[in-house]
């Protein structure tokens, strides 16, 4: 992308605005969120390009507008409910590399109410749209959709998405209607933006195996791509939800990912599920305040009992330390 290009984006986007309204200026634009009567100026990324300044769209009409001058081109989505900590951040540079100097990378910030299964999860769940904008321009992003419920859904919305085979295990089973809410969130944001590609974290493995098989299943031309978890020192997965941890549960919490590194050994040399899952099990109940949700062994791939043990394995954990819930795993296999 050259300054000749990014010349034609600027007259594409006012030529959107205009065929939108009649007048250039688009409905419903939230102050400090919208582009009307913005000059889109130009900055030099990391990659060298020469490129338009990352924009935000608040609204449907404003992501269109922005999008259509990059249609036939790379588009690479990565979606996130805010609160970005350095794991999104390693999904944003990977969706920059993948997107190059002639693709465009999407980020969607929104914090989706359809997919929580508890209120209160709902209403604590950290937001910082400001530090999101900065960490999405820190990592190469060309448009940020910020949107608000009322812009997703409508009131009287009736249509519902549900994956009924890989949903009914591990989070799937405690957490109803949650991935119900995560695929109809997901397959909107896959209709507004059309990604070429989009890529999610493997620390919500089961909702990557899930996304995969709803583009297969729904013969969406997009491809997926997982990220391995990004940890911080001591091992924790990184999690938006960390910064509600008490200090002790913060101090304590590297057991799961210790845990889950024990038992991957204990299964490569053939120990049994059962024996794996209690070793597990008997180390995150050893610290006080925790409480387990869920300790798992499954095949990788359909999420359920492990029948053939030359596959790829998942041992997944979600556990309460506090009223926190952590959620990790990891792939292992049997020395065979």
């Amino acid at each position: 992308m050259d300054i000749t290009l990014s010349n034609i984006l600027l007259v594409s986007f006012k030529n959107s605005q205009k065929k939108m309204t009649g007048s250039g200026k688009s409905p419903g634009v939230r102050r400090g969120c919208g582009l009307v009567g913005r000059r889109l100026r130009l900055q030099k990324r990391g990659d060298g390009a020469i490129v338009p300044c990352m924009q935000t769209a608040c609204t449907k009409e404003e992501l269109r507008a922005l999008l259509a001058p990059v249609r036939g081109k790379q588009i690479v989505l990565v979606p996130t409910m805010g609160a970005l900590h350095e794991g999104h951040a390693s999904l944003l540079r990977r969706a920059r590399a993948l997107a190059g100097t002639e693709g465009c990378v999407v980020a969607s910030v929104f914090l989706n109410p359809v997919q929580f299964d508890n209120a209160g999860d709902l209403a604590t769940y950290p937001q910082t749209p400001e530090a999101d904008l900065q960490t999405c321009r820190e990592c190469g992003v060309d448009i940020v959709f910020m949107p608000t419920p009322e812009v997703m859904y409508c009131p009287d919305r009736s249509i519902s998405l549900e994956e009924t085979h890989l949903s009914t295990v591990l989070c799937g089973a405690k957490r109803p209607g949650h991935f119900a809410g995560v695929c109809l969130v997901v397959n909107k944001l896959f209709n507004l933006v059309q990604p070429t590609d989009a890529i999610f974290g493997k620390k919500d493995y089961q909702q990557l195996a899930i996304l995969r098989r709803m583009v297969r299943d729904l013969d969406m031309p997009i491809t997926l791509h997982g990220a391995e978890i990004v940890r911080g020192e001591d091992g924790l997965a990184l999690s938006s939800r960390n910064v509600r941890l008490t200090p002790e549960h913060r101090a304590a919490a590297p057991v799961i990912r210790r845990s889950l590194l024990a038992a991957a050994e204990l299964y490569a040399s053939g120990a049994s599920a059962e024996a794996v899952k209690a070793g597990v099990m008997t180390a995150l109940s050893a610290v006080p305040g925790v409480v387990v949700d869920y300790v798992e062994l499954v095949d990788a791939e359909h999420l359920h009992e492990v029948t053939d043990e030359r596959r790829l394995a998942l041992l997944a954990v979600a556990a309460f330390f506090g009223d926190v819930r952590l959620i990790d795993n990891i792939e292992i296999t049997r020395n065979i």
